[in-house]
């Protein structure tokens, strides 16, 4: 069954300015505080999943890492998807953020011991100028906004590691004041930090 989803990637984590995991190398993916807790949210302009139209939908994948590294695994993590998607489309949309059917998150999922039962949220999304807020019903918030430097030059990565395995052609960094909270989770309440964002092309 083939599927295919295009639209914006905005990833949001807990290290204090930027999260070494973009950058794909083992020994560098230490994680700020021990522990990681992150979302990555996707923002669907176009998609489908076996003739299933999966346009417009959004979905939120938060995870918590116990450290001290990503690749140690044993972590926890729980799908959002908008309340206004069909039974169909949360079904669909749920098993492809888990990697159960290929893809970018294939190769995350094992490291994700636990997933929590999915949530229908009421999901929404305000835009001020270059600045993203997206509401995630009661659990919280993603907010991401351009790094800019004080003559207004932009930061934009190119090339492999995340960058690439989340389908992305670049990454601009967009750091984050997101809060969130979900008591099912080992860091029941959390700030969000570091953040990237960029256009990403996911197939599977």
């Amino acid at each position: 069954m083939a599927w295919q989803l295009k639209g914006q990637l905005i990833e949001n984590c807990s290290c204090n300015m930027f999260c070494p995991c973009w950058f794909g190398v083992q020994e560098l993916m230490i994680m700020d505080q021990g522990w990681c807790a992150g979302t990555v949210t996707l923002r669907i302009d176009e998609g489908d999943s076996d003739g299933l139209d999966l346009s417009g939908r959004t979905v939120v994948i938060r995870v918590h890492f116990p450290g001290p590294t990503m690749f140690d695994g044993d972590a926890t993590g729980r799908v959002h998807v908008d309340d206004g998607a069909s039974s169909e489309q949360r079904a669909e949309l749920e098993a492809i953020a888990q990697g159960q059917k290929g893809g970018a998150m294939e190769a995350i999922a094992p490291l994700i011991s636990t997933w929590l039962p999915t949530s229908s949220s009421s999901i929404g999304a305000q835009e001020d100028g270059e600045t993203i807020t997206i509401g995630v019903g009661d659990a919280g918030e993603v907010r991401s906004q351009l790094l800019r430097d004080p003559e207004g030059n932009d930061f934009t990565m190119h090339g492999g590691g995340f960058i690439m395995g989340f389908g992305l052609e670049n990454a601009e960094m967009a750091p984050s004041g997101c809060a969130w909270t979900d008591s099912d989770l080992p860091e029941e309440s959390v700030e969000m930090k570091s953040g990237a964002r960029g256009a990403f092309a996911w197939s599977g």
